[in-house]
């Protein structure tokens, strides 16, 4: 099997960056010069993902325009001879990458815009990326657990180490090592308190699942905030089929954060070919 497919739940109402996000996705903030789902969409992409899957809410029109050809601007960029310009907004949707949207009816959490895409997946195994996550790596986060899937053929789920102070925030997992990367996962709780975590294993924002979660999410409960999670779903899951979870090689920013947003763009302008030399001088100008 092959992960021809990937979703991403963009139905989020972005709170934490209100006003900032009163009238625009969180999705679209910008880090550097690219917005935060593109991003993810790259990262799909080099994984050799070419449906790109949105479960999309009300106002989220911003999404489908980006993705979508902009006739205006591109007749303005080619009388101008802009040919630069002209190929990097044409990049954004490669020619063979198909982009799908839905609608999320209602606000009912992660487990629930997943199973939302159930009609476009079908029975196929798919990918799950959060665009709050920002993952950067080599190979890209992604493209590292497809390689691992064409091994073990199940689901994979990419950790972290977490401190103790954020189990809260995170799914919380254990299992069994298979090697250095890859751990038989046996446990995973949806934001515990830290006494109650199983380990410091953080899920992170990226997912490999077998078609099989949506029969799980549809037969669970709403969970913890009154939504229905993915994490229970998995937690279902594992009790029918081998769930693993993998240490990735690379650095995710939080961008569902402030502190975690800023940081992304600090740190993706230093390496940035173009402006990172530039910025490097100015912040040595800063009374820090």
């Amino acid at each position: 099997m092959k992960i021809n497919k990937a979703i991403f739940p963009v139905a989020g109402l972005g709170t934490r960056f209100l006003p900032a996000t009163k009238a625009q996705p969180k999705e679209m903030l910008p880090v550097v010069d690219k917005p935060l789902i593109q991003y993810a969409v790259e990262e799909a992409y080099a994984a050799g993902i070419r449906q790109m899957i949105f479960v999309n809410g009300r106002n989220k029109r911003a999404i489908p325009d980006h993705f979508d050809t902009a006739y205006e601007l591109e007749a303005e960029l080619e009388a101008a001879g802009k040919k630069e310009l002209l190929a990097l907004v044409h990049s954004i949707k490669p020619d063979d990458m198909e982009c799908i949207y839905i609608r999320q009816p209602k606000a009912l959490g992660l487990g629930h815009a997943v199973l939302c895409a159930q009609c476009v997946v079908v029975n196929e195994p798919f990918a799950v990326l959060l665009a709050d996550d920002l993952m950067v790596g080599k190979p890209p986060i992604l493209k590292q657990m497809v390689e691992r899937f064409a091994d073990w053929q199940a689901s994979i789920i990419a950790v972290q180490e977490v401190p103790d102070d954020q189990t809260r925030r995170y799914g919380m997992v254990a299992g069994t090592p298979v090697n250095d990367r890859m751990m038989d996962m046996t446990h995973i709780v949806e934001k515990p308190a830290p006494k109650d975590a199983p380990s410091r294993l953080g899920v992170a924002g990226r997912y490999i699942l077998t078609p099989g979660i949506f029969k799980e999410i549809a037969a669970q409960p709403r969970g913890v905030g009154g939504e229905i999670q993915l994490t229970d779903g998995i937690a279902a899951l594992m009790r029918r089929e081998k769930v693993f979870a993998f240490r990735y090689e690379g650095r995710r920013y939080d961008c569902g954060s402030k502190e975690g947003f800023l940081e992304a763009n600090v740190e993706l302008a230093l390496m940035h070919p173009q402006l990172g030399p530039g910025f490097r001088s100015y912040l040595k100008t800063l009374e820090l």
